[in-house]
């Protein structure tokens, strides 16, 4: 896909957007879903898109939404304002970029050395994790559902080789949420910026280095041409999750039938993006390998284990933080990565270990 045939729409049409309201007659409505993704990026862009599509089409029309992608009508990283202030009815976005507003929402997104997507889907839906969720995104009059999730990300796009974790001392790099503030302790100048302006940060030398979520999308955002070495995989985003996030007002006074459609929409689209992301990075790497010379390296040991105890301090922080809703959220999920993690280190790790050392078809 050519990088600016999904990013060529930002900003365009922004006037006539705002001034668009929201449409109710004959007993339909439409709404207005704001994205922080390019127009037609692949997994997180295209799944926004078919979000929309499907509650348009599971309503029949009743709830028709209409999807502005990233700086359409507003800029990417003010899309949960604007269903805050009501210039929009939903938006499709990551909770970890609206940490400004509560550290608590970082759970949400991603954690370093956290959750993969199937321990969080798990925490979201059966051990209270939506719950608290609501409670945080209360005080701000909205409420969110899953939208998404990309599974364990890409490392990062560095220009020269990371040999130890000396080398990454000063290195200016794009990481957003709290897997920023782990590459801080590590030495490393975080800066966050939304999908389309980081090619131009690379590419000019503002930036050293950057990630944003795997292959799939990379490719896309042509990273390849101006940095070679591509780290995997990430430890400070191991399961990102997308969310969906609607105008509590406004969404308690659609019928319970239409309700029920934009909370199971967002779960048909949360299964649906991670298969697609599955599918597709595999693919997409061994185009960046085949046709563009990327070198896929892991990170060095030094690195892993200086990013696991840099999380394991901020993981204490945040569990004795004197917020409360950030306090309990924190406790909420990692008493459950506690007991997940037993499934996964249990069952699946061992599985995956011995279909890799026994299977060879």
């Amino acid at each position: 896909m050519d990088r600016r045939s999904f990013i060529r729409t930002a900003g365009i049409g922004g006037a006539a957007a705002a001034l668009a309201t929201p449409a109710i007659s004959q007993g339909n409505t439409t709404w207005r879903m704001v994205t922080t993704w390019p127009k037609n990026f692949p997994g997180l862009g295209v799944g926004a898109q078919r979000l929309a599509d499907r509650i348009t089409a599971a309503s029949g029309g009743r709830l028709t939404v209409q999807l502005y992608s990233a700086g359409e009508m507003v800029p990417p990283l003010q899309s949960l304002d604007a269903v805050i202030d009501g210039s929009a009815e939903m938006c499709h976005s990551a909770a970890y970029y609206w940490q400004n507003k509560s550290p608590a929402l970082n759970f949400f997104t991603g954690v370093p050395y956290g959750m993969t997507a199937q321990e969080y889907g798990a925490w979201i839906r059966f051990m209270g994790g939506q719950e608290i969720w609501d409670e945080v995104y209360d005080q701000f009059g909205v409420q969110a559902f899953p939208s998404g999730n990309t599974g364990t990300q890409a490392g990062g796009w560095f220009r020269n080789e990371i040999n130890s974790l000396e080398d990454l001392k000063g290195l200016r790099f794009r990481t957003p949420g709290l897997g920023g503030r782990v590459w801080e302790k590590m030495g490393v100048t975080v800066t966050n910026m939304a999908a389309g302006e980081i090619f131009q940060a690379l590419q000019s030398g503002t930036l050293d280095a950057a990630e944003f979520v795997g292959p799939y999308n990379d490719l896309a955002l042509g990273f390849y041409q101006v940095a070679k070495n591509y780290y995997m995989p990430s430890f400070n985003e191991p399961g990102l999750a997308t969310e969906c996030v609607v105008s509590k007002e406004k969404f308690q006074a659609l019928p319970e039938d239409l309700q029920a459609i934009v909370r199971d929409c967002c779960q048909a689209e949360y299964d649906n993006v991670s298969a697609d992301m599955y599918a597709n990075d595999p693919r997409a790497l061994k185009t960046l390998v085949d046709d563009h010379g990327v070198i896929v390296r892991p990170f060095p040991d030094d690195v892993y284990e200086a990013g696991a105890k840099a999380a394991t301090e901020i993981m204490t922080e945040l569990r004795d933080s004197s917020d409360a809703m950030t306090k309990k959220t924190a406790e909420s999920f990692l008493t459950a990565l506690a007991l997940l993690r037993t499934r996964t280190e249990g069952t699946e790790m061992p599985y995956l270990a011995a279909r890799e050392k026994f299977y060879k078809i």
